[in-house]
């Protein structure tokens, strides 16, 4: 079951295609800012701090603040990137940057 969100879907969503999150397929609408469609399929924790090791997510959604920070592979090499500044692609692999990060059970 999905979490309650606080988010309305968009009618009619694109075409879903499957991103890759920590070995996890997720099928995601393809174009859509990549922050949201992590946060409308229940990924809320992108990142742990570095320091005391709590768990981070998108803040404010403009690229100002690097709370969703991605490790974004892209031929073999990844980057750290900021996951409100991306699109949904197909094919995307993306890892949490430094200690994973396990996912809450649903």
């Amino acid at each position: 079951m999905k979490p309650d969100l606080p988010f309305k879907p968009i009618d009619p969503l694109p075409a879903t295609v499957p991103v890759t999150l920590d070995g996890e397929v997720l099928h995601l609408p393809e174009g859509m800012n990549l922050a949201a469609a992590l946060l409308s399929a229940g990924v809320r924790v992108f990142r742990l701090t570095p320091v005391s090791g709590a768990p981070r997510g998108p803040f404010c959604m403009m690229g100002a603040c690097f709370e969703c920070l991605l490790e974004v592979e892209d031929g073999g090499l990844a980057a750290t990137r900021q996951a409100c500044m991306m699109t949904v692609a197909p094919q995307m692999v993306l890892r949490r940057p430094g200690k994973r990060v396990q996912s809450p059970a649903p």
